[in-house]
């Protein structure tokens, strides 16, 4: 049997791997994978790709990792040019991490000789912006799957902890190290045990983790003065547990599309009494519960 830890979306969150790293201890982990956005959104980004690197953990890339090593390019997009964040984000990090997560690849099969191989993804195979979710069809599941051989997949992304079965595939997802978006202020993550008629889910754990080092650190590098509107909402999301930013940027688009962003506007979107309208689907009425299907 191989015992196999699935973590995903550490966003910089340092004090949140460490209590994950304290809680596996307490388990009989034989190898620990990364399913991407180990960085961004955090202020800890060096140091977790740090603490990655010293356990020699294999990590892949996703779409943060896509905005660090894209933003400023040609490759980037047009709206990419009104992001705040990729700039500190580098500054963190440093061209010696950029350069080393440059060569990091998009996706991983896993191949213990006891169990089947796993296909290791952020979002869906080939795309790491789009999340596979509990709201998402078993039409869609089969067309973004169908050109991978491996019957087991983790995926990432949403930060929504998923256990699914679609025909003959078997889907995880261990939810969000470092960004939980469910109202639980906790580090999420999997350990799933792998035997030749495949693999099943032993354990869905959920770690408390102290907020305070994550805010001052914030402090302490000018977060704020550096990345303006977005940085507060990206401080209230690790606040509340909740996705706060793609509220945010729905509301505005659906009230006040002609206005920049400004600290009035903020003010605006805060006084609302329920930001669930403006919530993507999946994130409406949320709970930790882990999604089965």
């Amino acid at each position: 049997m191989t015992r196999l830890a699935v973590l995903a979306d550490i966003h910089g969150n340092l004090p949140a791997l460490q209590a994950v790293i304290n809680d596996m201890a307490r388990f009989d982990i034989d190898q620990v994978v990364v399913a991407g956005d180990s960085i961004n959104w955090g202020p800890f980004s060096r140091g977790v790709m740090e603490t990655i690197w010293e356990r020699r953990w294999p990590v892949i890339r996703g779409n943060n990792e896509l905005y660090l090593l894209d933003y400023d390019t040609e490759r980037a997009p047009a709206g990419w040019s009104r992001f705040t964040m990729p700039p500190y984000l580098h500054d963190q990090l440093g061209d010696g991490w950029v350069n080393a997560i440059a060569a990091l690849p998009d996706t991983l099969q896993l191949r213990f000789r006891d169990a089947p191989p796993i296909r290791v993804t952020h979002g869906i195979p080939g795309d790491p912006w789009t999340a596979l979710t509990p709201l998402s069809s078993e039409a869609q599941i089969r067309r973004w799957l169908r050109d991978i051989s491996e019957c087991t997949v983790t995926a990432a992304h949403s930060h929504i902890a998923l256990e699914r079965r679609v025909d003959n595939r078997h889907i995880f997802n261990p939810g969000s190290v470092g960004v939980p978006l469910d109202g639980e202020h906790s580090a999420s993550y999997m350990i799933l045990d792998g035997r030749a008629n495949g693999w099943r889910l032993t354990a869905h754990r959920r770690i408390p983790f102290n907020v305070a080092p994550l805010l001052a650190e914030y402090e302490r590098t000018r977060f704020s003065e550096r990345c303006g509107v977005t940085a507060q909402l990206v401080m209230d999301e690790f606040r509340t547990a909740r996705l706060q930013l793609a509220a945010y940027l729905n509301w505005k688009e659906k009230r006040h599309p002609a206005r920049d962003d400004s600290p009035e506007l903020l003010r605006e979107f805060r006084d609302l009494d329920d930001i669930e309208p403006y919530l993507p689907p999946a994130y409406r009425g949320l709970t930790s519960t882990l999604h089965r299907g």
